[in-house]
């Protein structure tokens, strides 16, 4: 097989890596980019600089509805691979960080003495590969392992191919390999809403949230400024002689200003501009909250605005359909995902190279996407009795753990699914 190399992957890399870190910013809340309008001097503006966390909270929404129970038909007993190397932390650091970068990377390293194989992951800035469209795995890949803090330069790299991993070490300029017995490279692709163009995937902090965010700021930015003015209104005299001095603080905040008459008995004309509206900036930035909720399935409870009272769970679930259905999604491709790594992890751990098509009957199981509560399972209790009255057996301890996400007692004599 003809291979792209690592200078090709290099410069790939460097290339998406821009974008991946772009996102990071806004998830991270640290985006710098500023109102371009010129009504408001830039003093202002960064006096009242402003920070939202819609981006994170577009993402963290998802990403805590995502929990992975582990496998079912487990035949070559990936949940344990996952469970050897703290599951809570991978999984979930894996999940998020493809939510943000649209894809991560979980890098598999064979163990020195031979036990279960090492997992880590790694975000979509720092590693690259060419896609297999069949299998959703690598035909070739290229991570950075570490970098120096101080000019984010390559430490240590590593070229991923089938049956080896190649390492290159720039700290003393050193190359090694080690082989595995993997008909696919060990880094494997964990990805979110991929497509035929993009087989990298969608990040969940799209062109339109990164730019909602930017004018909610700056509505939020031009809001604290007239705030200022709409707390203390701007006065004005007029007919002030030219030797009397008046002190602008005190004028600002006191209630009673006194100006005695000249010499020739005149007096000053003292008047108050019109106070300044915050109804406008608050229905505008009400508007990009609502355009926000819509891009990402949230409402506006989800973006601060309270509209009614707490609901029950079937409400909160029927308002919240969007986020279920992209929720859903993003579970059938993270298990395909997590299900190719363990594939990989067996190879290893076995030290045979096992074909992709022998691991077909095995699934990824998942929690149930919104808990029930009492009313709920009351309700999938007695749907339960009917559907076994009809049908015997229907309805089992397996099943009625994808629909409830409670796990049934283990004396009950039925077998039950490996869970993380």
């Amino acid at each position: 097989m003809s291979y792209k190399g690592i200078a090709y992957l290099r410069r790939k890399l460097s290339v998406k890596r821009v974008r991946v870190l772009t996102r990071y910013k806004y998830y991270e809340m640290k985006e710098t980019k500023r109102d371009p309008g010129k009504v408001i001097p830039q003093q202002l503006k960064d006096d009242y600089y402003t920070t939202l966390g819609w981006c994170a909270k577009a993402v963290d929404s998802l990403a805590d509805r995502l929990s992975f129970n582990g496998f079912e038909n487990d035949n070559f007993d990936l949940t344990s691979i996952f469970n050897m190397n703290n599951p809570d932390v991978l999984i979930d650091s894996a999940i998020l960080s493809a939510l943000i970068s649209s894809c991560c990377f979980i890098y598999i390293s064979p163990d020195a003495d031979g036990d279960t194989p090492h997992m880590q992951v790694i975000d979509g800035a720092n590693a690259t590969g060419i896609s297999d469209p069949l299998t959703g795995m690598l035909t070739e890949g290229y991570a950075v392992l570490k970098r120096d803090s101080e000019t984010d330069s390559p430490l240590l790299e590593a070229y991923f191919v089938p049956g080896r991993t190649d390492y290159i070490n720039n700290e003393n300029h050193s190359e090694y390999s080690i082989p595995n017995a993997a008909e696919y490279p060990l880094l494997v692709p964990i990805i979110y809403r991929p497509d035929a163009k993009r087989p990298f995937g969608h990040s969940r902090i799209s062109r339109a949230c990164m730019n909602l965010q930017d004018k909610a700021k700056t509505t939020l930015t031009r809001a604290d400024i007239t705030a200022e003015f709409y707390s203390f209104p701007q006065k004005y005299a007029v007919g002030l002689s030219d030797d009397i001095e008046v002190d602008s603080q005190k004028a600002s905040i006191s209630s009673f200003l006194q100006f005695s008459k000249d010499e020739d008995g005149d007096h000053p004309t003292l008047g108050q501009f019109t106070q300044q509206n915050m109804e406008p900036h608050i229905s505008q930035f009400k508007m990009y909250a609502a355009e926000f909720g819509g891009e990402t399935g949230l409402t506006l409870d989800d973006m601060g605005f309270a509209t009614e009272n707490p609901s029950s769970a079937e409400a909160i679930k029927a308002c919240h359909e969007n986020l279920r259905l992209t929720a859903r999604k993003a579970q059938r491709t993270f298990g395909s995902g997590f299900l190719n790594a363990g594939f990989l992890a067996s190879c290893v751990r076995d030290n045979y190279a096992y074909k992709r098509r022998q691991v077909y009957l095995t699934r990824a199981t998942w929690a149930p996407i919104f808990e029930p509560d009492a009313a709920m399972l009351s309700g999938i209790g007695d749907g339960a009795i009917k559907i076994n009255q009809a049908i015997p057996g229907y309805f089992g301890v397996n099943n009625m753990q994808k629909l409830t996400g409670i796990e049934g007692d283990s004396n009950g004599g039925t077998a039950q699914p490996n869970t993380i």
